[in-house]
């Protein structure tokens, strides 16, 4: 494959898109359906099992592994948002709402909140 230009925002929104087509599609012929077909509870636990893999490499120092963890990890997520009704652009707003902020009083006040 040539490398692209594209951003990480670019690929995901691509990815958001073709998860969302494979909605309909059987689950016999696409994995994407299958796990959508599977609900929230089918999607989030594939999604914990490759945020564990992807932790696993980050702390065995494996950049290889990681980069290929972080991609499958985003996958997942996604497929889960879609699984959710989550829409990437939701995602977007609450980390712009969160720029500029203090990760520490971010989490504080969803706690107050």
């Amino acid at each position: 494959m040539a490398p692209t230009n594209d951003t990480l925002g670019d690929v995901l929104a691509r990815l958001f898109q073709t998860i969302e087509a494979r909605r309909g599609d059987s689950a016999e012929k696409s994995y994407t359906a299958a796990l959508l077909a599977g609900g929230n509870v089918r999607c989030a636990k594939k999604f914990g099992e490759e945020a564990v893999e992807a932790a696993v490499a980050g702390a065995m120092g494996d950049r290889l592994a990681l980069t290929a963890e972080a991609a499958d990890v985003l996958y997942h997520l996604m497929v889960l948002m879609a699984s959710a009704g989550v829409a990437p652009d939701a995602v977007a707003a609450a980390l712009s709402q969160r720029e500029g902020q203090s990760g520490h009083a971010e989490k504080a006040a969803r706690k107050d909140g």
